[in-house]
């Protein structure tokens, strides 16, 4: 269930299709794959949690060799249905199933009509899911799951929207990674064999006005989670739940709010507009433009045109 022929040279990181490719790792490399007229397939990378590749594909033809992953794969099913040999038996995933696969086991996979099927998938290592387990378990194990195929419509939305988020390059770096753990901590909770719960959290006051103020003083970088957690000494995951229980609002959506309030700070001055969404994070004009109607009310050009009339 991967696409694993990547050879080539470099082309540009637009959402056009162009023949297989390669592209070194960036902070978030795309490339695309035409396999044929009905076939195409989209691969994103993604460097936190020990590296995420995420597949997003439409096949009809394609049979997959049995293989195995060194870590684990999820994803959903969005049309047309999958068959795959896997733990003993042959399966079916449906449209609107989860289909999934746990290190080291082998599986194939082809479509299971002659409409074929598509699907969103991550491939995720092994220290994501136990990364993922700490939210859960006072004594972390890797996770395992005895399923190939799960019908749970509310985690296969939860797949799909994240996988979505994760693709765009407007989502944040704390808030892709916050979506994903969030993902995974609830795979996890609801299917694992071993499930844990949720416990509650501590205040960690320091930690969570560190956070803060480091939010403050770098909202202009596109910061990760990881980095933010390891520079307050908590967990990525530990420092979303402290940081939402204290403010009522998560990192990430702290970071949106620093970011607009410091654009409006910005339009009383002559700065361009564009020029004042880079310098504040945003990744162009429309970006800000969206997230400050979204927090004000209006767009930043008729807010700079009050404070002008004024």
């Amino acid at each position: 269930m991967f696409v694993s022929a990547i050879q080539g040279g470099k082309a540009d990181l637009g959402r056009r299709e162009i023949p297989i490719c390669f592209f070194p790792h960036t902070w978030h490399d795309i490339f695309m794959i035409r396999t044929s007229a009905k076939e195409t397939a989209s691969l994103s990378t993604l460097p936190f949690l020990g590296g995420v590749e995420m597949l997003r594909a439409r096949f009809v033809t394609q049979s997959f060799s049995r293989h195995f992953h060194e870590g684990f794969a999820i994803g959903c099913i969005e049309h047309g249905a999958m068959r795959f040999r896997y733990l003993g038996e042959t399966i079916v995933a449906l449209k609107g199933q989860v289909n999934l696969v746990v290190p080291g086991e082998v599986h194939d996979g082809h479509g299971a009509t002659d409409e074929g099927w598509a699907y969103r998938m991550f491939y995720l290592k092994p220290e994501a899911l136990l990364e993922a387990a700490k939210a859960l378990m006072v004594h972390p194990n890797l996770p395992n799951f005895r399923m190939g195929v799960i019908d749970d419509p509310a985690l296969a939305r939860c797949i799909s929207h994240t996988h979505q988020l994760l693709e765009s390059p407007e989502t944040s770096a704390i808030e892709k990674e916050t979506r994903l753990l969030w993902l995974l901590t609830n795979w996890i909770s609801r299917h694992a064999d071993e499930r844990g719960s949720w416990f509650e959290t501590g205040n960690e006051h320091q930690a969570v006005a560190r956070t803060r103020d480091i939010i403050q003083d770098c909202f202009g970088e596109d910061i990760s989670l990881t980095d933010l957690a390891r520079m307050v000494g908590l967990s990525p995951f530990h420092l979303v739940r402290v940081f939402e229980k204290q403010f009522g609002i998560t990192p990430h959506a702290y970071l949106t709010q620093t970011r607009v309030k410091r654009a409006r700070q910005s339009l009383a001055g002559t700065e361009r507009i564009v020029d004042i969404a880079m310098n504040c994070g945003f990744s162009d004009q429309a970006h800000l433009t969206r997230l400050f109607k979204r927090q004000i009310g209006i767009t930043p050009g008729k807010y700079r045109n009050i404070l002008q009339n004024n």
